[in-house]
């Protein structure tokens, strides 16, 4: 008999959450459905017509051929040097920091990312070009200044991979 009244006790706990929210669905409660006011303000936007940008103007045409036959210098230079540099710390692998080898080797080092110097001033002057540029809203010329900025970006990224290869092989780096 007890076991019966438990059951039925629990069985009726349970039941009143639930009848409780049928009984709030029914019909007190307030409509999801869309209102009259809700879809006054479903216009669309007016389009933003953005001029494409035009093209480069004439001044900054004779910089980024400058920009750009400086970096051809500043990655000619670095190819010269990188062929030493290599053999230098090559010759230096396993040689005590401090020694002889490993200064020379760190000499060359220095001498290799000297070389790039024309190719990271270029990218630092475009850089703040296309920031300036960005920044005054001068779209013209922005894809031109853009496309050199990017190739400039990845010789000196691919500088940096090498440079940063050569200086792991050396002792203490």
């Amino acid at each position: 008999m007890k076991r019966a009244f438990l059951f039925l006790s629990l069985i009726a706990a349970a039941s009143l959450p639930l009848t409780g929210c049928a009984a709030t669905q029914a019909g007190d409660a307030p409509s999801l459905a869309k209102r009259p006011v809700e879809g006054r303000f479903d216009i669309a936007p007016p389009p933003v017509v953005v001029a494409p940008p035009g093209p480069l103007p004439a001044d900054l045409a004779g910089r980024l051929a400058r920009w750009e036959s400086d970096a051809a210098a500043g990655q000619q230079a670095f190819a010269a040097e990188r062929g030493a540099a290599a053999a230098l710390v090559s010759a230096a692998a396993g040689a005590p920091i401090a020694s002889e080898r490993w200064v020379v080797a760190q000499q060359a080092i220095s001498r290799l990312t000297a070389a790039r110097a024309p190719l990271t001033a270029a990218l630092a002057d475009i850089d703040r070009l296309y920031l300036d540029r960005s920044i005054d809203e001068q779209v013209d010329g922005l894809p031109d200044i853009y496309a050199l900025r990017d190739r400039l970006a990845d010789l000196a990224s691919t500088q940096d991979a090498v440079i940063e290869a050569l200086s792991r092989q050396l002792p203490g780096q």
